[in-house]
């Protein structure tokens, strides 16, 4: 959605419209996302204000979920942020809210928080072009040691080699796992492949005193839950 105010400059807007302003007196909740945006932005481009560049880089990168797996190297490309500085505020800003997501797994018990989980697959791997299988490595109490992605494949497909995930899980000293993959269709509903997938890793990871508590599969926009539906 568009801002009312977008295509005005900050300084054309009343004081207390302004994104900055409006922060400090009403606090950051109150904020849309373009406006937290054009904070982090601090200037728009000749005819195109802050707010308006702001809105125009969600909808480039899919909004936040889409913007937060931005790389330093695809900033570059965008009009307006083609100054070092700025690509890397924006960049460190992005970071900053990965490693705060990452950081609540490390210190709570993953299950616990499914949405949390669900979320951060989808931070991870929602806007990838073709599929990418992760693992989620859990400790006893089932918080994060850390995500890696693991195997990579094309649009509709990844192979994935079970001896790989037992070697990575023994490697990090993980008690339980988290699998995740994407479908970049968009549809999560997983696959005949899918099901057998998840029952092959869970018997490899079963010799070795290692549960896969879920199986995450999303898109843009989408998430499922092998365990919530009952799959597993």
């Amino acid at each position: 959605m568009l801002h009312p105010m977008s295509s005005a400059l900050i300084h054309q807007l009343p004081t207390a419209m302004r994104p900055r302003e409006k922060l400090l007196s009403q606090g950051p909740a109150v904020l849309s996302n373009a406006e937290l945006l054009a904070i982090v932005l601090r200037t728009g481009l000749p005819g195109c204000g802050v707010l308006q560049m702001a809105e125009r880089l969600l909808r480039q990168f899919g909004g936040l979920a889409g913007l937060l797996r931005t790389s330093p190297e695809q900033l570059r490309g965008v009009k307006g942020l083609g100054g070092q500085a700025k690509r890397a505020e924006l960049a460190a800003v992005l970071e900053l809210s990965r490693r705060a997501m990452a950081e609540q797994l490390q210190v709570r018990e993953a299950m616990n928080q499914p949405d949390l989980v669900q979320g951060y697959v989808q931070l991870h791997l929602a806007h990838r072009s073709h599929e990418v299988f992760g693992v989620l490595f859990l400790d006893a109490q089932h918080r994060l040691i850390r995500f890696a992605e693991m195997f990579r494949g094309t649009l509709t497909q990844t192979s994935v080699y079970p001896r790989e995930v037992v070697q990575q899980a023994l490697q990090w000293g993980a008690s339980a796992v988290v699998l995740a993959h994407n479908h970049p269709s968009g549809a999560v509903q997983p696959s005949h492949a899918d099901h057998l997938l998840t029952q092959t890793l869970r018997d490899a990871l079963a010799l070795v005193d290692i549960r896969v508590l879920d199986h995450v599969i999303v898109g843009p926009g989408q998430a499922l839950s092998m365990a919530q539906q009952g799959w597993l």
